[in-house]
């Protein structure tokens, strides 16, 4: 082949333009330039509004597979919750119709015993609504204040409860608030009674928040980790039946013969909002029978002094079986 024939331009491989290193540069360059100039003067926010509104048909397209996949599995996990609580309730239901039916009837039977026994009815605890206000800044007792006071009828002594159980009770009343001190305070004590064993005896407040203590309690006596503690109701102030706190900590190790046992209230006395105020039971008990009035105090007493004269007066049939008795026979008969 004649040596005129050869080409003598470069392969491909070796025909490059600029170098890799300055096309990386000039390219992150441009880059930076962009995106200062896109953040400070926002140069591509219509093309991102077109391109978003362009494509939106496209997105709910393609999303409605997975909302109708979605849907389903809601529905059927929604009928499935809803059987098991329409369960949940029917079974509920039930018990309540159980418990309402032996309410009524022991609420009957109580009335029937009471009536054959002579006792008067059980005493209709009269009750009123309040609302916390706030409570005590004091670090060193546990009292707070709500919006009920002397004027709505609210006393010295009116036990304070929710629906958990007894709060405290009203150590302080003004016009239009009282303060009551809860049943953790150091300074509180209430009268309780275990339900498991029917042993009546005192709980007291710690000082420290959700404890209480069951003090001169004997270390032998039949008190275990568990025990709820209601009011007894002797006390003329708390309705009987109340729950008041849990047995939480037992230690029959205890100085002089006493176990020393920790109570938890049942009452969260926490962050309680809404509160029932009960008036004590010693203001709720029946009156006294009423004095008589002028015009029958005469007739009662002629009446009196009637018995006593015919309770003076000797009887001749009484008396000769008592002288007969004795074993000596009056003078008239003697021979």
């Amino acid at each position: 082949m004649p040596l005129g024939t050869f080409d003598r331009s470069p392969p491909p491989f070796f025909r490059q333009g600029l170098p890799a290193l300055s096309k990386l540069l000039l390219c992150t360059a441009l880059a930076i330039f962009l995106m200062a100039a896109d953040h400070r003067f926002a140069l591509t926010q219509p093309l991102r509004n077109a391109m978003a509104t362009a494509l939106l048909p496209v997105e709910r397209v393609l999303s409605l597979p997975l909302q109708a996949w979605a849907g389903m599995g809601e529905y059927f996990g929604g009928v499935h919750q809803a059987y098991a609580r329409a369960d949940a309730l029917q079974q509920k239901l039930v018990v309540q119709s159980e418990q309402s039916a032996s309410a009524g009837r022991l609420a009957h039977e109580n009335a029937e015993l009471r009536a054959l026994l002579g006792l008067r009815p059980g005493l209709q605890v009269r009750s009123l609504a309040a609302e916390v206000l706030y409570e005590a800044p004091d670090p060193y007792s546990h009292k707070l204040f709500i919006d009920r006071g002397s004027r709505h009828g609210v006393v010295d002594g009116s036990p304070v409860i929710n629906e958990a159980g007894v709060l405290g009770q009203v150590t302080r009343t003004y016009l239009m608030s009282a303060e009551v001190t809860l049943l953790i305070d150091k300074d509180a004590a209430i009268p309780v009674l275990n339900t498991r064993t029917q042993h009546r005896s005192a709980a007291f407040g710690s000082g420290e928040e959700n404890q209480m203590e069951l003090r001169f309690v004997s270390a032998t006596d039949d008190v275990q980790v568990g025990d709820l503690l209601t009011t007894s109701g002797v006390d003329g102030i708390y309705p009987a039946g109340l729950p008041v706190a849990k047995v939480t900590r037992m230690d029959r190790r205890g100085d002089a013969g006493f176990a020393r046992i920790g109570l938890q209230p049942m009452a969260p006395l926490g962050g309680v909002h809404h509160v029932l105020v009960l008036e004590p039971l010693e203001q709720q008990q029946p009156a006294h029978e009423a004095p008589a009035t002028p015009a029958a105090a005469p007739a009662r007493a002629a009446a009196a002094s009637a018995s006593r004269a015919s309770a003076s007066a000797p009887h001749p049939a009484a008396s000769r079986p008592a002288a007969s008795a004795s074993g000596s026979k009056p003078k008239g008969e003697r021979r």
